[in-house]
Parts: C-alpha cells; structure tokens; sequence
C-alpha cells in the first residue's frame, strides 16, 4: 500500500469516528499513531469520558473484534486467557478461549485487578501469544490492547508495575470537552434517540495490517534518530527522575513518529512528528525521585522541557 492510501484512509477513519467523539480530533489522531504503530494504549483520565465508546467505534470503523474486560478485584488469569473444560459428551478436555482472542481488547479500569492477573496480558501485549495449561496459543493479528485507569480513585487499585506500564505504547488522556462541544453532544444524542452510536465499517482487518507495514517502509534519517536518543537518555539524566525511559522509549518514538508522518502523508519522519507524540509515548515510562514527586513535579513536564532544551535537527 502507497503512503498516500494510508493518509487516505486514516482521514476517512477519523472523521468516522469523530461523527460520535466530539472535539477530540488530537486525541483520535494520536490513537490511530498508536494503532498504526502496532502499540498498546494506556487511557488514564476521569470516568465518563468516552474511553469506552472510542475504543469500540474504532474497532468498528477497523472491522476488528471487539471485546472488553471489565477488571475487579477477583478477576483471575483465566477469564482473561481462557481454560480447558471437561466435555461430557466426548470425555475430553476442551479449550474455551478467553477473550483475549481478539483483534482489539479493551482492559477496563485494568489497575482494580491484582497483579497476577495483571500479568496475564504482558505475554499477549509483548510476545502477541498467551499460554494456557502449558500449550502457547498465537493471538491473531491484529491484535491490540486499549486499557483504562482512572487516576483519582485509588482504594482498593492496584497500580500497575513499571514493567507493565512500559509496555503501553502511549498513554493518552482524553479531557473535558469545551462548552461548545458538550452543547453539540447533547444534541447529537437527542436526535439519534438512542444512547448507542452506530460507527460504519471503513476498513477491513487485512487493510490494516497493509497500512501497518506500509508504515514500516516510512524512511527515518540517523540525523532524526540520533535526536530520539538524545531525547531518552535526556530522561535518565535528569536530576529529578530515579529511571529514565528504557530504549524501548526510544522504539517507541520511533515507530510512532514513523505512523504519524504515513498519517500526513509523508514517506519520511521529520522533528515535528516526534515532538507531537513524545509526550504520551515517554512521560509514563519516568519513576521520578520522592522529592520532586512531592513538590509536584509531573513527568509529563519533564519531557516537556527536555524538548525544549534539545536541539533539533535539520532535515533537508
């Protein structure tokens, strides 16, 4: 597939898509990065935001599977990945597969669920496999996971480890809408009469994969990935930060920057599409030093300022 067809395409996605998340085009850009990029998203923000409905319109405009787990505090490793149950007819154990078998997986409120269920997705979001009484089961591309945190309320949570964390391509927050906005929301569930939106199919499956490695084909000067690594290891220099991103951060630039430069319509990644997702894709990765933490120092404003501090290259 051309670069031109992938810029194409996406527009097309998200305008579907935007017909029922209002005022959100930043937000439904940076998702589609994500999922072009083969990545995970880690959705933290207040509850009623709309993670959920812009998870499931855009596995429906992808014409992928959709399936959502809502995760509590005895939620076990088996209702993720499935189990083997005893037939009576036949007198053999049969597997019955959990709903990981999907193309998109929405793990909500994913930090309600003790840590060993936790880990039941780590082998499926980075090895795209999960294994279940001893036999490894090859989940079907595409496959990708949307999980949501709300990061207000932390009784009974679980926070998610580093480890995990880091294995979220992005994470992304949604936010309030603007007056205007909201206004438009109320009038669009008002005439549509329902509370479902109905999203129409846009692509298929197979589609997606081809726009997946029509991104791989993007070209990235040394010069633009010699400025991704200054970026990262920035963050492990920082006198604020315990742990700075891992080089999985500087893969994640990198790929990321190569899906929002086919989204624009370009066969090559400049500055501007690292600096657009670096944010979202490096903040999470940081565990910062107590004392900043307490004083109120956000990670997200780190790398803020480590943008701005580093030189950027020119691209000619």
């Amino acid at each position: 597939m051309e670069i031109k067809n992938v810029s194409v395409i996406s527009g097309k996605l998200m305008n579907e898509v935007g017909k029922s998340i209002v005022g959100k085009r930043p937000v439904l850009h940076k998702t589609l990065v994500c999922v072009l990029a083969k990545g995970h998203i880690l959705f933290e923000d207040y509850p009623g935001l709309a993670k959920t409905m812009m998870s499931n319109c855009y596995a429906d405009a992808l014409g992928c599977d959709f399936k959502r787990i809502q995760f509590t505090p005895d939620l076990l490793p088996a209702d993720i990945t499935g189990s083997f149950i005893y037939d009576r007819n036949s007198g053999e154990f049969k597997m019955r597969k959990g709903p990981i078998f999907t193309n998109i997986l929405l793990a909500d409120e994913i930090n309600r669920a003790p840590p060993k269920t936790q880990a039941a997705l780590l082998e499926a979001m980075q090895e795209k496999q999960t294994t279940i009484e001893g036999e490894t089961h090859i989940l079907k591309p595409p496959f990708l996971v949307f999980a949501t945190q709300n990061p207000i309320e932390y009784e009974g949570t679980y926070p998610l480890p580093e480890a995990q964390v880091d294995r979220f391509m992005m994470r992304l927050a949604i936010g309030y809408p603007r007056r205007n906005h909201e206004v438009e929301i109320l009038k669009r569930r008002k005439n549509r009469k329902k509370d479902e939106v109905d999203t129409d199919r846009i692509i298929e499956p197979q589609v997606l994969l081809d726009m997946q490695r029509a991104v791989e084909e993007v070209h990235i000067d040394d010069d633009v990935m010699n400025y991704i690594v200054s970026l990262v290891r920035s963050t492990r220099e920082d006198s604020n930060v315990e742990v700075g991103s891992s080089p999985r951060g500087s893969l994640a630039l990198m790929k990321l920057s190569m899906a929002n430069a086919a989204i624009r319509g370009r066969d090559y990644v400049i500055p501007d599409d690292i600096k657009l997702i670096a944010k979202e894709a490096l903040a999470h990765r940081l565990v910062l030093k107590p004392g900043p933490a307490i004083k109120g120092v956000k990670s997200a404003m780190i790398v803020e300022r480590i943008l701005k501090d580093t030189p950027v290259p020119k691209i000619n």
